[in-house]
C-alpha cells in the first residue's frame, strides 16, 4: 500500500487534501525557512518546499511526502507572516488597490524519485479604507497567513479578483498536485 505524507502542519492543506478523500498522516517539519534574498520568488518556495518533504521523508522511507510553501510577493518584496496588528495594517494597506503574486512551492518525493514545482497566481485587492484594514485585522485572521490575509476565509472580502489557481492562494495548487503524484505513479481514486 502507498502511503502519503503531509509535511505541513497548515489546516488549510489539510482540509484541501481531505476533500479529495486521500489517506494520509500530517508530519510536520520545523526546517529552517530562512532563504538567499537574492533568489527568484519560484526559487525561494521550491527551496523551502523540498526542505520540508526532504525532512519529513527521513522519518517515512518508502512514502509519498508532499510539502509546500507559499510566499506573497508586492513590487519584488516578500510579505511574511505579521509579527502584530501594525505589521499586518502596513501590509493590508500597501496591497490595497494594487496586484501582488502569491507563488506556491511544492515538492512530491516519492520511493525513487521526487518532482518540484511552482504556481504562481496574480491577486487584485480592492481598495480598502483603513476602517476596513482594523476590521479585518480584529478577526485575527491575519496572523498566520503571508501577506496578512487568508483568501480562503474573511479575507475574501478584500480580494476584488484572482488570475491563477485560487488553491494554490490557499496553500497547495490541487490540480496540479494530483497530476504530479499521478506522474510518480501514485494512486488516486478520482
Amino acid at each position: 500500500m502507498q502511503n502519503l505524507i503531509l509535511a505541513s502542519s497548515s489546516p488549510r492543506r489539510k482540509e484541501l487534501l481531505e476533500n479529495l478523500h486521500l489517506t494520509f498522516e500530517v508530519s510536520s517539519s520545523d526546517v529552517d525557512e530562512s532563504f538567499n534574498p537574492e533568489l527568484a520568488p519560484g526559487e525561494i518556495v521550491m527551496e523551502l518546499s523540498s526542505r520540508k518533504a526532504k525532512a519529513v521523508s527521513k522519518k517515512y522511507p518508502g512514502s509519498y511526502v508532499i510539502g509546500a510553501d507559499t510566499v506573497v510577493v508586492l513590487d519584488g518584496t516578500i510579505l511574511g507572516k505579521p509579527q502584530d496588528k501594525a505589521e499586518a495594517f502596513s501590509m493590508l494597506r500597501a496591497l490595497a488597490g494594487r496586484t501582488h503574486a502569491v507563488y506556491t512551492g511544492v515538492s512530491i518525493i516519492a520511493p525513487g524519485k521526487d518532482n518540484n514545482f511552482y504556481v504562481k497566481t496574480d491577486v487584485v485587492f480592492w481598495e480598502l479604507t483603513d476602517d476596513e484594514i482594523n476590521a479585518y485585522i480584529n478577526t485575527g485572521e491575519p496572523f498566520d497567513k503571508a501577506g496578512a490575509y487568508g483568501i480562503q476565509g474573511q479575507g475574501s472580502v478584500l480580494v476584488k479578483e484572482i488570475t491563477g489557481d485560487y488553491f494554490s492562494v490557499v496553500g497547495l495548487p490541487v490540480s496540479r498536485t494530483v497530476r504530479e503524484l499521478r506522474n510518480l505513479e501514485f494512486e488516486i481514486p478520482i
